[in-house]
């Protein structure tokens, strides 16, 4: 997984990897979530895909739009 940068230093995001359907994202706690175009919605995807690379508002966006719209727990 790619270690999320989080310039702010306020995330909860600690880790994400993106697939070509799919993004991981692993929570500093230790949850690990898949989101997939089918789950979160394709835009939602590529949006958090750009927010993943950005390293900021991931988390947000997280809480905001998509909350407990994954696919699977992956941990």
């Amino acid at each position: 997984m790619t270690p999320y940068r989080d310039w702010d230093h306020n995330s909860g995001v600690q880790a994400y990897e993106i697939g070509q359907s799919y993004i991981d994202v692993q929570f500093k706690d230790g949850a690990k979530y898949r989101y997939t175009s089918l789950s979160a919605g394709q835009a939602n995807l590529e949006h958090m895909a750009r927010l993943a690379h950005a390293g900021k508002g991931l988390n947000a966006f997280i809480n905001r739009v998509v909350r407990s719209r994954y696919s699977v727990r992956l941990s």
